[in-house]
């Protein structure tokens, strides 16, 4: 089986759920679902998408907010089964796919320019 066989093998195997289309600096929210012994809850994940990475059954994307004055980064796959629900809450404006400078800002420094709709 060659590469381009695999791939398809996998992308067939693999459910992907339908998600809006975002990109780098817009801000997210979104809703996993956790399992805590039997019981399972959704918890929600709001802050800025810092990039997607990836094609296909391996794409991801990863999600920063700040917490208690602490910088929170989270890895999210899309073909992910507790992925619930993704949900855009703002459009930002960036000149780069993946905005790795906003780890070292802070503040008002940190803020992202709002898309006019």
């Amino acid at each position: 089986m060659n590469k381009p066989e695999l791939i398809k093998f996998v992308e067939s195997q693999v459910e992907r759920k339908e998600f809006p289309a975002f990109r780098a600096g817009d801000t997210i929210t979104v809703n996993y679902k956790i399992k805590e012994g039997n019981k399972e809850r959704i918890q929600s994940f709001t802050g800025v998408v810092i990039q997607r990475r990836g094609t296909g059954a391996t794409e991801t994307f990863t999600v920063r907010k700040i917490s208690n004055n602490i910088g929170v980064e989270r890895i999210f796959p899309f073909t992910s089964p507790n992925l619930d629900s993704i949900e855009i809450n703002k459009r930002g404006v960036v000149r780069r796919a993946r905005i790795f400078y906003l780890r070292g800002l802070r503040g008002k420094a940190a803020r992202i320019k709002e898309k006019r709709m």
